[in-house]
């Protein structure tokens, strides 16, 4: 019988593990950067951002219009040729984002800073507003388009859209991953 996903003993040693950023060459357009919260000990044991199974990201991608077809966490890597990339706020993998410190998620606002002003995306997009409120220090954020801006490019908040996130139905994440690739459309067109 085939394997299906790491064993438990991969997924154990996947902590504390870093998953390279997905981003175009230098000088490449990027219209989106999409910033999970942290990899996961799945996503940290495969080398794949948004993959655990239940993972709505590559769904919500899909249905809102980003991509031609679903692609598989996988084929991450067809996305820069798209304009879009993924990121995390923190770098290490963690069985859930709650082991993560403010000081590790305020850090990731620099981080983002810095990626932004290097690959200048039209947008930031985080997913998660949990994590967004503490990184940034905006308590009161809501999801959607923010007003302050991330150096050069714009910031807007998704919806997490992990499995365990019941208050979102894939649904509703379709729907605001659908305002910002048509706000995204906007700016750039």
């Amino acid at each position: 019988m085939a394997r299906c996903g790491p064993t438990g003993a991969e997924l154990a040693a996947a902590r504390n593990q870093l998953i390279d950023d997905v981003l175009p060459a230098d000088g490449e357009p990027l219209t989106v950067l999409f910033s999970g919260i942290n990899p996961g000990l799945y996503s940290a044991a495969t080398g794949y951002h948004f993959a655990r199974p239940g993972n709505r990201f590559w769904p919500a991608l899909y249905r809102s219009g980003f991509t031609d077809r679903l692609l598989s966490p996988a084929e991450q890597h067809l996305l820069p040729g798209l304009g879009l990339g993924i990121t995390n706020l923190a770098s290490r993998a963690t069985a859930r984002a709650d082991e993560l410190t403010d000081e590790e998620l305020r850090a990731g606002h620099a981080r983002l800073t810095a990626l932004a002003g290097l690959h200048r995306p039209a947008y930031v997009a985080i997913a998660g507003v949990t994590a967004y409120r503490t990184a940034f220090g905006h308590r009161k954020a809501q999801i959607g388009p923010q007003d302050e801006p991330l150096g050069p490019s714009r910031l807007w908040v998704l919806p997490n859209p992990s499995g365990l996130n019941a208050g979102w139905p894939l649904d509703r994440i379709v729907a605001e991953f659908t305002r910002l690739r048509e706000a995204a459309t906007d700016l750039v067109a």
